[in-house]
């Protein structure tokens, strides 16, 4: 039998996101049933959930960075037990037999591609998946991740599900560490984590933002220097001096601006997707200093718990508002601003049950 569920969705591209009930499957025996605590607000589920990428399912409940303590599971679940701290990111199943998958790079599944945590296909309860703005999720165990952090810092941990992979998988592919310098560009959702995770890698880290007041959040999050992108004669005094560029900004940019930051070999990664593209860049800032500009998308399953066990090690979370969850557009809203340091986390404690009652 399936089970009621409560949430928030948006109905429409144009309208805003309210309570919604809709059921989610019982708990196979292979699955874990989660109670969510805490859900992130990534810059994607704006995009989707206003349609500014194509393919949005409605009504679509956002939500891909999930923390949660597990309420149930089936009866071949071994790694978890009820009661346990975890976590769900932005997957939560694939082909499971392509070789991506076979790599235990599941991001990348060139079988039936990987099922998104919200607005995939939803094989056991038809329609499409709905995300974590809601009280449970059901996951495979395949797809569900330990939380090892104090229960204090649960909240903070969410926007690793999203912002900590995307940024964690591209410094650990290309082998960033100690006695390397490493540029970010952006010091957003995504690029605040970038500096927190390059910096405890032992690389230099030197932050690129358009905003000069950053300099000094730059700093506290463990760059060595913050540098304005619109200073052409700073830009300039960097150029050739970087192993690997980390680009996080999700807008269209002049990329060679910071493809000439690079040394010879050195490799600038894209993890930001504008909704237009960005110009061009200029062929010789590759082939005459054998520079390569490369893309990542998030991070496999066991990528995703080796970030979360890395990250417990060494104390790092995300900088979050914690918000309610009737305080979904507003923050959508400010989000388009740039108006949040760094991330919304929503407390689903807060989330109205189907019965109007507040779930606690």
């Amino acid at each position: 039998m399936p089970t009621p569920a409560s949430g928030y969705a948006a109905p429409s591209a144009d309208a805003p996101l309210e309570p919604f009930s809709f059921s989610r499957r019982d708990p196979g025996p292979r699955d874990v049933a989660i109670d969510i605590l805490f859900c992130g607000v990534c810059h994607s589920d704006v995009h989707t959930a206003r349609s500014e990428w194509s393919g949005t399912l409605y009504p679509c409940v956002p939500g891909h960075e999930i923390v949660g303590r597990v309420r149930a599971v089936g009866g071949e679940v071994t790694r978890f037990a009820p009661g346990d701290a975890v976590g769900v990111g932005c997957m939560v199943d694939s082909c499971r037999e392509c070789a991506s998958c076979r790599d235990g790079e599941e991001q990348y599944c060139t079988g039936s591609g990987f099922v998104g945590t919200y607005n995939g296909p939803d094989p056991a309860m038809g329609g499409h998946t709905f995300g974590g703005y809601a009280d449970h999720v059901v996951v495979d165990q395949d797809f569900v991740l330990r939380v090892g952090h104090d229960e204090a810092e649960l909240a903070a941990v969410a926007p690793l599900l999203c912002a900590g992979i995307t940024t964690y998988s591209p410094l650990r592919h290309w082998k960033v560490g100690p006695g390397q310098r490493v540029g970010v560009v952006g010091l957003g959702g995504l690029g605040h984590m970038g500096v927190k995770i390059a910096a405890a890698m032992g690389a230099e880290v030197v932050v690129f933002t358009t905003s000069p007041g950053k300099k000094q959040d730059a700093l506290r999050l463990g760059a060595a220097d913050a540098v304005v992108s619109k200073d052409a004669d700073a830009m300039a005094a960097q150029e050739g001096s970087f192993d690997f560029v980390l680009n996080t900004v999700a807008a269209p940019l002049d990329l060679d601006l910071y493809l000439r930051l690079l040394k010879r070999d050195g490799t600038m990664v894209l993890v930001g997707v504008p909704a237009e593209p960005h110009q061009s860049p200029d062929v010789g800032n590759l082939v005459f200093r054998r520079r390569a500009l490369a893309g990542s998308l998030i991070g496999g399953v066991r990528e995703t718990q080796e970030m979360l066990d890395f990250c417990r090690e060494r104390g790092i979370t995300s900088d979050i508002e914690l918000i309610p969850m009737d305080g979904i557009n507003e923050a959508y809203d400010r989000m388009v601003r740039s108006d949040v340091k760094y991330r919304f986390v929503i407390d689903m404690g807060t989330l109205p049950g189907a019965d109007g009652a507040t779930v606690r």
